[in-house]
């Protein structure tokens, strides 16, 4: 240090302020050189925050709803047994389909045999009596004519013809009434269907008092499946429909009816509604409704609980959006809109019924608009006005797009619905 201090104070002032002047600009040139290329190029402005974005697209859009359900025979009979006596045989496999008039218990029919047969004599013995009772009035006939029997004695005999053909009637219902019984000790199917597990043994008594039941059988094919809806729902949407938001699907209440089962899976043939019930349940402000499913396979059974997926109206040249881009307040709903300058501003708009993961938007947008989907999180760390850039919105599970072209209008995702969904 004393050395170079003696070897600056030799250095003449000017030569030192010259030395100063060349170090710092050396210094200078050195900052220059070490500046980012961002800087250099894009003069020290920050890149525009990506966010995420899908084109509104209008199209024709079904309202589904989904409603719990369970599924109801179309048809069911208890078999029960009309004729008194021992149940001998079953004739049917359990679980199996039967036809109407197919025979599925045999009872004990000796003691109805027997009453047949009766029946039959008293019914000879009626008739043979008519014989002879109309012989003695036709007798009797000419006699009266010539006062040979008395007219009181003719009227005897016509009256016991009349009396004999009045009990050949008696006999006759009886001999009727003796083949319906033994009828009935054969119980046949009601109706065409599938019937369930036999409900008595053989050996056991039945019909003895009261009409026992033997088994039931029920008509899967088709099925009814029974559902409600809040009444509030369907005021809703008919309130829709008479405004002409919505127009009806195939001309009808309901354009078809799908059923999920408990595993998730949709069943692969639609049903039609029947009919909705025209009063609403007091207790819980719903609506019965039924709706008619094929089930020609047997695969849905009765009792089982299902979903109901029942599109009752659509919407014309609507939009639709992803639920996570619309903001719900009590004051409205709202949503961000991409223009093409690449800032952001709130838009009011009017919302339907989501399905779906999407909300079906009625006003406040236009075809071709770009909604913003993601990126607010980038916005709120931004000055208010800044300019975004626009990439196309993947929902979570899809295959990302490519990139638009710088300044190119961002596209529909791949997974985005174009139409009906």
């Amino acid at each position: 240090m004393p050395v170079l201090h003696e070897v600056s104070r030799s250095v003449p002032f000017s030569a030192r302020v010259a030395a100063v002047a060349l170090a710092a600009l050396a210094l200078t040139a050195c900052g220059k050189g070490d500046a980012p290329a961002a800087a250099q190029g894009g003069g020290g402005k920050m890149p525009a925050p990506e966010v995420g974005v899908v084109v509104a697209t209008p199209g024709d859009v079904g309202l589904l709803v989904e409603l719990p359900g369970r599924l109801e025979a179309s048809r069911v009979s208890e078999v029960r047994a009309r004729a008194a006596g021992i149940l001998q045989k079953r004739l049917f496999r359990e679980g199996s389909d039967v036809k109407a008039g197919q025979p599925l218990f045999s009872i004990d029919a000796s003691p109805y045999e027997a009453t047949l047969r009766s029946a039959q004599a008293s019914l000879a013995r009626a008739e043979a009596n008519v014989v002879q009772t109309k012989a003695l009035a036709e007798r009797y006939k000419p006699l009266v004519e010539a006062n040979a029997v008395s007219k009181q004695e003719y009227a005897n005999a016509v009256a016991s013809w009349k009396q004999a053909e009045a009990d050949v009637g008696v006999a006759r219902a009886s001999l009727t009434t003796a083949r319906i019984n033994l009828g009935y000790a054969t119980v046949t199917a009601p109706i065409s269907g599938r019937i369930g597990r036999a409900l008595v043994t053989e050996g056991a008594l039945v019909g003895q008092g009261e009409a026992t039941q033997l088994a039931v059988i029920q008509q899967i094919n088709p099925m009814y499946v029974n559902f409600t809806q809040s009444a509030s729902d369907v005021l809703r949407l008919r309130r829709a429909l008479d405004a002409g938001l919505f127009k009806r699907a195939s001309g009808g209440e309901a354009a078809s009816v799908r059923i999920v089962l408990e595993d998730g899976t949709e069943y692969p043939q639609e049903g039609k509604l029947l009919f909705s019930d025209l009063t609403v349940d007091a207790t819980t402000g719903q609506i019965t409704l039924r709706a008619e499913v094929p089930n020609a396979n047997g695969t849905l059974l009765p009792g089982l609980y299902v979903r109901v997926r029942l599109e009752q109206a659509q919407v014309s040249n609507a939009i639709t959006v992803p639920q996570q881009a619309v903001t719900r307040t009590q004051q409205g709903d709202t949503l961000m809109v991409v223009g093409e300058d690449g800032k952001v501003t709130t838009r009011n708009v009017k919302i339907s019924a989501g399905q779906n993961n999407r909300w079906v938007v009625l006003e406040g947008l236009k075809a071709g608009e770009q909604v913003m989907v993601d990126g607010f999180q980038k916005l709120q760390m931004m000055p208010p006005g800044t300019p975004v850039k626009a990439v196309p919105w993947q929902a979570p599970g899809t295959a990302q797009a490519a990139a638009p072209a710088a300044g190119a209008p961002a596209k529909p995702a791949a997974s985005e619905p174009a139409a009906k969904q």
